[in-house]
């Protein structure tokens, strides 16, 4: 089960900004947790990696990004009115009317999105979508030298929100994509401490997913342990909610268990460790197909090297790409104790090429 302190520390996590290229702050927050029970270092990429079993064989990696998705500011007019482009992908819609939580070099600094409001919009353009050139951040400065006295240009930012937990073991939080990753390969890599088996396992709260069209930083990550197999943790989407077809998204649902991926990139080996291991535990689960890429850092970590045996482990999440995503608590306990004890199901002997 998940402890009242993990918990507590997830909250800590989620409530922490940090997007993409801008992570140090939550990877201090998940390092000081990993320090309890894992020999923890970092890299140049910002990720933060936890050991546990060093002399064991083979290497398995453990990935959940700590990014989430942002804003930047780039540019500053004369009356001290800010304008942001995205870090990450974005429905500019959501952020009208939200305030806003900037990374400032003296600390915190607050603002609200501004935008026309509907009584001044022509009838005829108000059903367009707003772009992000529509919008603009106000800090209640006058001017341009005011507002820069607290912001600069390149100041990156999140929405201003806070963990909320919800009736039936629900969470709600603007970052759950995908800090939950990081939390779950940590929370993994605790119970796999309690009772280690044969396989060195090394756990990674990994940078820039959000914008990592190249790998990101569990590229470069997958290159410097050089593991044998990985299992990346990222959410995916729920479809128990109005709207959403089973037939194009599959059958992920809150409180469905964790879903694994099969596909083209996937090891089919890791695949069946992971299933065999849900069948034999008795944790329900559902899989998602993926045809092509994953869109996770799974992407780029099986073809690090010469290549790493890869899997998929992910949490149905409401809302994706909003102020307030939405899993369950009970997915996140079922999907670390499955990579726990598939982990401690490698051995030194077991083949990653599929025969």
């Amino acid at each position: 089960m998940i402890s009242s302190e993990s918990l507590t520390f997830l909250k800590k996590l989620l409530d922490t900004p940090g997007p993409s290229g801008f992570e140090s702050a939550p990877a201090k927050v998940w390092r000081d947790q990993a320090k309890q029970f894992a020999k923890v270092s970092g890299d140049v990429a910002g990720n933060t990696l936890a050991e546990v079993n060093g002399g064991g064989k083979p290497t398995i990696m453990l990935a959940g990004h700590i990014d989430e998705i942002g804003i930047i500011i780039n540019f500053i007019d004369d009356q001290g009115f800010a304008y942001i482009q995205p870090i990450g992908g974005w429905d500019p819609q959501v952020l009208i009317g939200q305030r806003l939580r900037f990374i400032g070099r003296k600390g915190d600094v607050f603002g609200v999105v501004g935008k026309k409001p509907v009584h001044l919009i022509k009838q005829e353009e108000r059903e367009k979508a707003a772009k992000f050139v529509d919008l603009w951040v106000d800090f209640g400065a006058k001017t341009r030298k005011e507002a820069e006295e607290i912001i600069s240009i390149g100041d990156a930012g999140v929405i201003d929100s806070r963990t909320m937990e919800f009736r039936n073991g629900r969470i709600v939080s603007r970052s759950i994509d995908d800090r939950i990753g990081a939390f779950v390969v940590l929370e993994a890599l605790r119970r796999y401490a309690a009772k280690p088996g044969g396989a060195k396992v090394v756990a990674v709260a990994t940078t820039q997913e959000e914008i990592g069209y190249r790998g990101g930083g569990a590229g470069i990550c997958a290159t410097c342990i050089g593991p044998q197999m990985a299992i990346v943790v990222d959410v995916t989407f729920a479809i128990d909610h109005p709207g959403v077809e089973k037939k194009e998204y599959g059958e992920a649902a809150i409180d469905g268990g964790p879903v694994l991926t099969r596909g083209s990139i996937i090891s089919p080996v890791v695949f069946n460790l992971l299933r065999k291991t849900a069948e034999d535990r008795k944790i329900p689960f559902s899989i998602h197909a993926a045809g092509r890429e994953t869109s996770t850092d799974a992407d780029a970590i099986h073809i690090a090297r010469e290549g790493v045996a890869t899997g998929i482990v992910a949490v149905a999440n409401r809302y994706m790409h909003s102020p307030n995503e939405l899993v369950g608590i009970q997915d996140l306990d079922r999907a670390a104790e499955l990579i726990a004890e598939t982990c401690r199901a490698v051995t030194a002997k077991t083949d990653f090429t599929a025969r």
